[in-house]
């Protein structure tokens, strides 16, 4: 499935997205809805595409149905994953999309102690689920991070992302959507936010603008509509970074009871 947007929520603003999801997830069949029904003030229905499949192929039908080449030097954002688990969008899934922009699968390391808050540590767990083989990976804060204006912010002024990010032209946002404990679930808002910050600046967005020390960001934890709204700004940071040089696809796969 995917979707034309113009706004989502009153944050975030994207120039085009894209979903694919399983038919037993969604209960409707492989099928395109090519009417537009209008809705208030005279605006229109986005249309809306479903897959019955989530395979390799079909990821890369429905980048080419988006009429969005991605192109100069592409970053692919995605989440590598904790080491150990598995729920994360498999090498075998997104191999070919990656490919067919000859992209640089990008991360940033975390704010938390575990196994990726050191760049060789994220390196490893990159490795080790499989990415290396299939494209370049880039730890984006290895070499430090750059700010982003947040225009009209209400927490943030600022979006601290990973340095490399700057050294794109354009993003592909890989997204494996699924439930989340803070953001209530994870999308492409997660994924260019509290995932091309850098480590501090995944604190500077979790504590809302408090502290850019991952250290002490847990002791900084603001009010959870506060933490989603950072989120969003920082979302946006990103999004009038890139301009129409951006677009998005969210598998929904793996989904948990």
């Amino acid at each position: 499935m995917f979707c034309k947007m113009k706004k989502i929520g009153i944050y975030f603003r994207m120039c085009c997205c894209s979903l694919l999801a399983l038919a037993a997830v969604s209960g409707v069949a492989c099928a395109q809805n090519t009417s537009q029904p209008e809705v208030g003030g005279g605006k229109t229905l986005p249309k809306v595409y479903m897959f019955k499949e989530i395979n390799a192929g079909n990821l890369v039908k429905i980048y080419k149905a988006l009429g969005r080449e991605a192109t100069g030097k592409v970053a692919v954002k995605l989440s590598t994953g904790e080491p150990g688990g598995h729920n994360f969008l498999q090498p075998a899934l997104i191999k070919d999309l990656v490919q067919e922009v000859s992209g640089t699968i990008v991360e940033c390391n975390t704010a938390y102690a575990g196994k990726r808050a050191k760049t060789e540590d994220s390196r490893k767990a990159a490795e080790d689920h499989g990415f290396t083989a299939i494209a370049p990976v880039d730890i984006m804060d290895a070499e430090g991070e750059s700010a982003l204006p947040v225009k009209g912010g209400k927490h943030l002024t600022e979006d601290y992302v990973g340095s490399h990010f700057l050294n794109y032209d354009f993003t592909v946002v890989l997204s494996h959507f699924k439930g989340h404990a803070m953001g209530g679930f994870g999308g492409a808002i997660k994924n260019i936010s509290i995932g091309i910050a850098s480590a501090n600046g995944k604190a500077w967005i979790h504590s809302a603008g408090k502290t850019k020390d991952p250290n002490t960001m847990w002791d900084n934890l603001p009010e959870q509509d506060d933490f989603l709204e950072s989120m969003a700004e920082a979302a946006k940071a990103v999004v009038d970074h890139c301009g129409e040089r951006i677009l998005y696809i969210n598998p929904l796969v793996e989904l948990k009871a």
